[in-house]
């Protein structure tokens, strides 16, 4: 099957040691290589950011096909938006010779390019958002979530393409809200690599205490000022912080959301018990994961979970808050726990009896990885979604039920 997977922004081509756990880029890439292990043809489209990058074939057998819309450089989400008719334009273009069998839009930048290109074909679409703008208006107001253009225009995406390929359940349950029928919706989570995200292997250099780590982005949704005000409660243990920077003060590539966090670890009393990893590059996380006694992730939303996931594929047992992704990725009490986001206490509790109970961590390590293997490594979201493709692509008939078959 010919696949074209169209990411305006966020491609194989991306800064690999950007701050962007689990992010479209990431997604992306390792479902485009799963894809093409399991015998597809996979071309990646994104919108050319610089003059030095030219069409490419990436490890494992993926065509990267950057395309003219606007200026070759990097552009804010605002900027791009003008470019988006040209980067239709041009995806219509690159399709006309040979017309791919499906395309999967990812972001509704992307399925905005997507739909217009591909409408003048009849190329049947999928489209995945990543971050819904009704969402992050909902938990932390207008700003960061888009102005109401992106919301009315994340509707109509939503309501013209084939298949919406959400997340996790909670982001179903949203685009069901928004007026997308039951049987156009499935749910598609982020997966791991369960080859290099394993239990065994080498492990980062550690001390003696109790060790939390948190891999995410340091604005305040991402919920680490919860784990630190958490950590005052827990006097055993120590937190690693994987994002951000590592600049010393003074230096004027610090970020004011860093500067924030280690504001309050100072007030807290428990700043010598926070170490900030700055960026990692993706390779080295297994072994910093091996190295942790139980991974948290407190955001008060994200849709994919992966971090959570790539910790229990290491065999980590892991507390997150229940929301989107880590909802459905974590079984709770199986797996790993869950707490209410932004529940200081409650996350504080949930560790405190993990910090006591090596037994109990051992067994939602194991069960952690078990699971990950089996539902989350990437040749079986592969599979998945290739399933949808060729439905698609041979206008069967719909799924019987909107998450049939995608069950997490």
């Amino acid at each position: 099957m010919r696949i074209a997977m169209v990411s305006e922004h966020a491609g194989p081509l991306s800064d690999p040691g950007r701050e962007d756990f689990g992010g479209r880029h990431v997604y992306v890439a390792e479902l485009s290589a799963a894809l093409v292990a399991a015998g597809h043809d996979v071309s990646i489209y994104v919108r050319s950011e610089s003059t030095s990058i030219p069409e490419s074939v990436e490890p494992g057998g993926v065509r990267v096909v950057p395309l003219l819309a606007g200026p070759r450089r990097p552009l804010t989400e605002d900027a791009r938006l003008p470019h988006m008719g040209r980067f239709a334009g041009e995806l219509a273009d690159a399709w006309l010779a040979e017309p791919p069998d499906v395309v999967h839009a990812h972001s509704w930048m992307s399925g905005l390019a997507a739909l217009l290109a591909a409408r003048r074909l009849a190329i049947p679409v999928v489209q995945t958002f990543h971050d819904l703008s009704v969402v992050l208006r909902r938990i932390e107001g207008a700003e960061g979530a888009g102005g109401p253009q992106r919301l009315r225009l994340e509707r109509t995406i939503a309501c013209s393409v084939d298949q919406v390929a959400a997340m996790c359940t909670a982001e179903a349950v949203e685009l069901v809200k928004m007026g997308v029928p039951r049987s156009s919706v499935t749910v598609m989570p982020c997966g791991v690599d369960v080859d290099q995200f394993t239990p065994t292997g080498p492990a980062a250099p550690r001390s003696g205490r109790f060790r939390l780590l948190c891999a995410a982005g340091q604005d305040h949704r991402h919920g680490l000022d919860t784990v630190i005000r958490a950590l005052r409660l827990l006097p055993e243990a120590e937190l690693v912080v994987v994002g951000g920077t590592t600049a010393q003060a003074g230096d004027p590539l610090r970020d004011a959301e860093t500067d924030g966090l280690r504001t309050l670890a100072e007030q807290l009393g428990v700043v010598d018990r926070v170490h900030w990893a700055g960026r990692i590059p993706r390779r080295q996380m297994p072994a910093l994961f091996r190295s942790a006694d139980v991974v948290v992730c407190a955001a008060w939303y994200e849709s994919s979970g992966v971090v959570a996931v790539e910790a229990m594929a290491c065999a980590i047992p892991v507390v997150v808050a229940s929301t989107g992704g880590p909802a459905d990725t974590v079984v709770d009490g199986v797996t790993g726990l869950h707490v209410p986001p932004r529940d200081v206490r409650a996350l504080a509790a949930a560790l405190r009896g993990l910090v006591r109970d090596t037994s109990r961590r051992q067994s939602l390590g194991v069960a952690g990885s078990d699971r990950a293997r089996a539902r989350f490594a990437w040749s079986r979201i592969a599979a998945d979604t290739a399933r949808v493709y060729t439905r698609l692509a041979g206008s069967g008939a719909p799924e019987e039920t909107a998450f049939a078959g995608q069950g997490v």
